[in-house]
């Protein structure tokens, strides 16, 4: 029977819990976006190398490469605050990625919000009713 959870899965949530902290306390460089969230933490199976991602709340396009650069310039103090702050004999050396996951769901939400704006213009132009949003959790009366 295989372990619910390997050491790579507690070592990439413990990262990603002391990463998120030490962002938000730790490093007060004024270059930097403050609304910062660390989306993920994915370690290699050999504990060598860790891929942090992270978005940018509120933050345009063209400033997210900037604020990348910054938290890949902090890596080696970042890396040496983790140390303090785990218990692991070896941690890995760090990298920051961009999460555009956040963004991707944004916008797929807004293209499926569209084609059904679109799909009841159609209805409403064709003569049929709307269709009528589904009450949940009540009954209707009749």
């Amino acid at each position: 029977m295989a372990k619910e959870f390997t050491r790579v899965d507690r070592l990439s949530q413990q990262m990603q819990q002391e990463i998120a902290v030490i962002l938000q306390r730790e490093i007060k460089d004024p270059r930097l976006h403050n609304m910062i969230t660390v989306s993920d933490v994915d370690v290699s199976r050999d504990l060598s190398h860790a891929k942090i991602f992270v978005t940018f709340l509120g933050l345009e396009a063209d400033k997210v490469k900037a604020n990348l650069d910054i938290l890949n310039d902090a890596c080696g103090y970042i890396r040496s605050l983790i140390a303090k702050r785990i218990q692991a004999r070896i941690v890995p050396t760090i990298r920051f990625y961009f999460d555009q996951s956040l963004d991707q769901g944004i916008r797929m939400a807004n293209l499926v919000e569209q084609v059904r704006r679109d799909d009841e213009k159609r209805r409403i132009e064709a003569g049929q009713e709307p269709e009528r949003k589904a009450k949940v959790g009540k009954d209707e009366e009749e």
